[in-house]
């Protein structure tokens, strides 16, 4: 029987990548969307042309109902309980703390961090049930470390991530699920050339191996952290960011 995951937000950006990397694994793979029902085609047919299958269902991350009816049909869909969860559905706003808008800050939040919460508990309880244990692996960033400016909903949704994240593999480890965050750097995507036309030029500068990320780089460790060869692994974050948010500001120049 092949094995099954789970990816939220896996019709665009680094969840994309993440649906087919899990199925070059031999995966079964559902994600979540909202609304991309054109890019959820292209992501099924990929994986067809692959030889693995993949699922996309409209669900909200932040809906306990929705997320409910997403795992049954997916479940029935596969013939079996999910492997593997990866929490990858999120959002950002850029606002100062004093221009931030009370919306703006419950829309990151409820998308970003009840988001993960929610998934994690919904999935982890089928993974009781089912008795299989399994592996949860949530989306972080540098944000999980250092405060971001105009950042101040999705730095504390990120922080917060962090924590849920230990706290999750804390509860969870007596049932064999083994919960680990990801952090990534700077990653060059579709929606980061949008934001900054020079992007890969300015962050490369800074990144002590001086380039920018891609989504390959993050699908490579949270493959890791999905199979046995991490299997005493739990509640750890694991930075995947060339070393950017290692290094310390230094005043003095060569």
């Amino acid at each position: 029987m092949a094995k099954f995951a789970i990816i939220t937000g896996g019709s665009s950006g680094i969840g994309r990548h993440l649906v087919s990397a899990f199925v070059r694994e031999g995966y079964d793979v559902a994600f979540t969307h909202l609304g991309q029902h054109d890019a959820t085609s292209e992501v099924e047919e990929e994986a067809a042309a692959l030889g693995g299958r993949a699922i996309g269902r409209e669900c909200e991350v932040a809906n306990s109902a929705a997320i409910e009816v997403f795992l049954d049909e997916v479940i029935a869909w596969a013939g079996e309980v999910p492997d593997v969860l990866v929490n990858n559905a999120g959002i950002q706003t850029w606002a100062s703390m004093l221009e931030l808008s009370e919306e703006r800050w419950d829309a990151v939040i409820s998308t970003n961090l009840k988001g993960t919460f929610l998934n994690t508990q919904r999935v982890a309880r089928r993974m009781v049930e089912a008795g299989k244990g399994g592996s949860i692996i949530n989306l972080g960033s540098g944000c999980n470390k250092h405060a971001f400016p105009k950042l101040v909903d999705y730095t504390a949704s990120k922080g917060g991530i962090e924590q849920l994240t230990k706290v999750s593999a804390v509860e969870l480890g007596p049932h064999q699920i083994r919960v680990n965050c990801i952090a990534p750097g700077a990653i060059e995507t579709a929606r980061t050339q949008a934001e900054a036309p020079d992007y890969a030029k300015t962050w490369g500068d800074v990144t002590p191996l001086r380039r920018v990320g891609t989504p390959e780089d993050i699908a490579g460790p949270i493959l890791f952290l999905a199979g046995p060869q991490s299997a005493f692994v739990t509640g750890q974050t694991i930075w995947v960011d060339g070393g950017v948010f290692s290094q310390a500001f230094w005043p003095y120049r060569d």
